[in-house]
C-alpha cells in the first residue's frame, strides 16, 4: 500500500478508490472503465494543484518519504556493471555509505552515495543513513582509487547528517568529514555531486565538494533540520515544538533546491514527476544519467589544473556580503 503525507491526504482516498475499482473490474463483465478515467483524470489534476504550492517544511517531508528512491535503487536503474567496495582499511566497512565502480552510458566512473536502507533490519545496519567516520574515510579511498585510474566521481547526497554518537566523535567524525572537504576539493578528476533526499549538515558536505552540485526538485539541502533549528532558536522542548515550529524554521533556512540556485549554491536543478521521484523512479533515473553525462562533456576536456583552479573558485565564490549604508 502507498504511503502518503498528510498534506496529500486529500488525494489518499480517491487513488485508493481509483484502486478499488480496477479491483473490482479485473475479470468481470462490469464496465467502469469511463468512471475509472474520470477519476484519474480528477486525481491527476489534484496531485497537480496540491504540488503547485508545496512549502519548504512540506518538500523536507518529501525528501524524508519513505519510498522515494535511495542511492543503490539509481544505481541499479542507470549504472552497469556495478562492482561495489567495501571498507576503509582502518576500521570498518560502513554501511550508511556505499560505493563502487560502474559504467553510465559506457563511461566508467566512480559512484559513492548515502544509503538510508528499507525495512527495519536494514535501516538499522545502514544507521538511517547517518555515516560513521570510516563511512568518509571509505569514500575519500574510492575518490583517491578513481584519481589513480583517472575515473570521474559521482557523489549522491541523502542524509540526515553524519552520526553525532560517542564513539564517532571518539574516531575523529570531524576531522574525517574536513579532510574529505580538503581532498575532494584537489582531486585531479571530474566530480559531480547530486543530491538525491536529505542534504543534511556536514554529513551531506562531506560528499559534495565539486564541479558540479545539483538537486533534484524536492530534495533540501541545509546546516541543520528544520526541527533542531526551531528546538535551537525558540529553545522549546521537543514536545512543545509543533509542525508550525518547523514550516518556520524551513523557510527561514532556505532550504530548497529553488532557494539554493537562486543563491548560486548550486549549479542545477533536475525535475521530477509530478508527486515527486517515488512516483516514477525510472524517470528520475534517466534524468540523472543524461545530467551525468552532459556535466562530464563539458568537463573531461579540460586539464587537470584548469579542472581543479576553476573548482576552487566556484567553491570562493559561494556566499557574499550585503552592504547597508547608514541611513542616520
Amino acid at each position: 500500500m502507498a504511503y502518503y503525507l498528510e498534506f496529500e491526504k486529500p488525494l489518499e482516498d480517491l487513488e485508493n478508490k481509483i484502486d478499488a475499482l480496477k479491483r473490482l473490474s479485473d475479470g468481470s463483465d462490469i464496465d467502469i472503465a469511463s468512471e475509472i478515467k474520470n477519476l484519474e483524470k480528477k486525481a491527476a489534476d489534484l496531485r497537480r494543484e496540491i504540488y503547485s504550492s508545496v512549502n519548504p517544511w512540506q518538500k523536507t517531508l518529501i525528501a524524508r518519504h519513505p519510498e522515494r528512491p535511495y542511492t543503490l535503487d539509481y544505481i541499479g536503474l542507470i549504472a552497469e556493471d556495478f562492482i561495489e567496495l567495501h571498507g576503509d582499511r582502518r576500521f570498518a566497512d560502513d554501511a550508511a555509505i556505499v560505493g563502487g565502480i560502474g559504467k553510465i552510458g559506457g563511461i566508467p566512473l566512480m559512484i559513492i552515495g548515502h544509503q538510508k536502507g528499507r525495512g527495519t533490519k536494514d535501516r538499522i545496519q545502514r544507521n538511517f543513513g547517518q555515516p560513521n567516520p570510516e563511512g568518509y574515510r571509505k569514500a575519500l579511498r574510492l575518490m583517491k582509487l578513481a584519481e589513480r585510474f583517472k575515473r570521474p566521481v559521482v557523489t549522491l547526497i541523502d542524509t540526515p547528517g553524519a552520526y553525532p554518537g560517542i564513539g564517532a566523535e571518539e574516531r575523529g567524525q570531524a576531522e574525517a568529514i574536513a579532510t574529505n572537504l580538503l581532498e575532494m576539493s584537489r582531486l585531479k578528476v571530474p566530480v559531480l555531486s547530486i543530491v538525491i533526499g536529505e542534504g543534511g549538515s556536514g554529513g551531506a558536505l562531506g560528499l559534495s565538494v565539486g564541479d558540479r552540485l545539483a538537486m533534484l526538485e524536492h530534495a533540501v539541502y541545509s546546516v541543520i533540520s528544520p526541527e533542531g533549528c526551531a528546538a535551537i532558536l525558540w529553545k522549546k522542548g521537543s514536545g512543545e515544538l509543533g509542525q508550525g515550529d518547523f514550516a518556520r524554521a524551513a523557510t527561514a533556512l532556505k532550504l530548497t533546491a529553488q532557494d539554493l540556485k537562486a543563491h548560486k549554491i548550486i549549479d542545477d536543478i533536475l525535475p521530477e514527476p509530478l508527486g515527486g521521484a517515488h512516483r516514477n523512479p525510472e524517470c528520475v533515473g534517466r534524468k540523472i544519467a543524461e545530467y551525468i553525462l552532459k556535466s562530464l562533456e563539458s568537463l573531461q576536456g579540460k586539464s587537470m589544473s584548469k579542472l581543479v583552479d576553476e573548482r576552487y573558485k566556484k567553491l570562493r565564490k559561494i556566499g557574499g556580503l550585503t552592504q547597508i549604508q547608514n541611513l542616520q
